[in-house]
C-alpha cells in the first residue's frame, strides 16, 4: 500500500546533500573538465559557425542567443542525468540508501538531500558555461551573474522529474527511453537553438507546458542583463515540476526502499 503522507522535511538532507559533494570532490578533475569542454564546443561549432549565417536573432547576436538556450538546457541535461544515473547507483548496485535508511534518515531526507545536490551540480554547470560564454564574448553585461540562482531551480525543477524515473527503473537501460521521449524533444523544441515563435502553431501551444521552455524565457533576459517578463509564471510553473515530482518521487521510492 502506497504512503501517501506529505514528506517531512528535516535537516538529515543537507547531510545527504554534504555526503554526495564530498564524493564529487575526488573526481573534481574530470568533472569540471567536462562542464567547460561540453559548452566551448557548442558555442564555438554553433554560436560562431551558424552566427556567420544568422547574425543576430530576438534583437542579439547569435552567440548570445544561444549561449542563453545552453545554460538552460545544461541544468536540465546534469540534474536529469544525476537525478537518474547517479540517483539509481546510490539506491540499487551500491546500495547507499540501505545504509542511510538504517539511521534516523527517512527516504524524505534523502530525496530532498538528492535534488538539493542535482541542483547543485547544474549550478555548477552553469557557472562554467557562463564564464565561457564571457571569455567568448557572448556576455558583456556584469548582472548575467543574476541567471545563476534560476539555473539552481532549473536544477530543483527537472531533478523531481528524473528520481521519478528513477524510483520506477529496473536498469541503466530504461532511462533511454526518458531521454529519447522527454529531454530530446525538449531540447530541440522549446527555445535553445530558435524562438519559439518559429514553430507551427500547435506546437508554439504545446511548448507552453513543458518547463524547458519557461527556463530559457527566464535564462536569455537575464544574460543580456535585461529583466525578464511573466517572472511570476515562469517560476511558477518550474516550482510545480519540482514540488510535484519530488511529492511522486518520495512516495514511489518509499514503496521501492522501505518494507
Amino acid at each position: 500500500m502506497l504512503d501517501l503522507s506529505l514528506p517531512r522535511l528535516k535537516r538529515r538532507s543537507i547531510s545527504v546533500w554534504r555526503r554526495n559533494v564530498l564524493v564529487w570532490r575526488k573526481l573534481i578533475g574530470p568533472s569540471l573538465m567536462m562542464n567547460f569542454g561540453e559548452p566551448l564546443v557548442y558555442l564555438l561549432g554553433l554560436g560562431y559557425g551558424l552566427g556567420l549565417f544568422i547574425g543576430k536573432i530576438s534583437g542579439m547576436d547569435y552567440l548570445t542567443f544561444l549561449a542563453s538556450g545552453i545554460i538552460a538546457s545544461s541544468a536540465m541535461t546534469t540534474a536529469t542525468f544525476e537525478g537518474m544515473y547517479s540517483v539509481y547507483t546510490r539506491m540499487v548496485p551500491q546500495r547507499t540508501y540501505d545504509a542511510m535508511l538504517a539511521t534516523p534518515t527517512e527516504v524524505d531526507d534523502i530525496l530532498a538531500g538528492e535534488m538539493l545536490w542535482c541542483a547543485t551540480k547544474s549550478l555548477i554547470n552553469g557557472i562554467a558555461i557562463l564564464a565561457v560564454a564571457a571569455i567568448l564574448g557572448a556576455v558583456t553585461d556584469m548582472r548575467a551573474v543574476l541567471v545563476l540562482p534560476v539555473v539552481f531551480l532549473i536544477g530543483l525543477c527537472f531533478a523531481g522529474p528524473a528520481m521519478v524515473m528513477t524510483s520506477i527503473s529496473k536498469g541503466y537501460d530504461f532511462f533511454a527511453y526518458y531521454f529519447t521521449l522527454v529531454i530530446t524533444p525538449m531540447f530541440m523544441l522549446c527555445g535553445v537553438f530558435y524562438p519559439t515563435k518559429a514553430l507551427p502553431e500547435f506546437f508554439q501551444w504545446f511548448v507552453q507546458v513543458l518547463p524547458l521552455t519557461h527556463a530559457v524565457a527566464l535564462a536569455r533576459p537575464l544574460m543580456v542583463g535585461q529583466p525578464p517578463t511573466d517572472v511570476t509564471l515562469h517560476i511558477s510553473i518550474l516550482l510545480a515540476y519540482a514540488v510535484i515530482g519530488y511529492y511522486i518521487a518520495v512516495i514511489l521510492t518509499r514503496r521501492r526502499l522501505v518494507v
